[in-house]
């Protein structure tokens, strides 16, 4: 496969990495009670992570996600919400800030 594809990575670091909060957090997640529960938070955490992957601050995103999800009618507006359909100079545009930075 390397040699077919020299671009591919020789070790899966990437993919390590981006597993780490889950393997962190493993113990809170003994509290969700139900599977409903669970459903939430995986979703949640894949919202997270895509938006990261995108280059987008998390909370930011989903302060933005949360003020326009109401308001989409349709499928339409709905796929406009995703994170790889937003940039990280529209949501600074806005919120009317120069920088996002980390509130947490």
């Amino acid at each position: 496969m390397f040699l077919e594809k020299p671009e591919a990575p020789i070790d899966n670091n990437f993919a390590e990495n981006m597993i780490r909060p889950f393997v962190v957090g493993r113990k809170n997640w003994l509290f969700s009670d139900t599977m409903k529960g669970a459903y939430a938070s995986a979703a949640i955490y894949s919202i997270i992570q895509t938006a990261i992957l995108n280059g987008l601050e998390p909370y930011w995103y989903l302060r933005y996600l949360f003020e326009k999800l109401p308001l989409a009618a349709n499928f339409e507006d709905l796929e406009k919400l995703l994170p790889n359909k937003i940039r990280q100079d529209e949501l600074k545009k806005y919120y009317g800030i120069h920088t996002l930075r980390r509130v947490c």
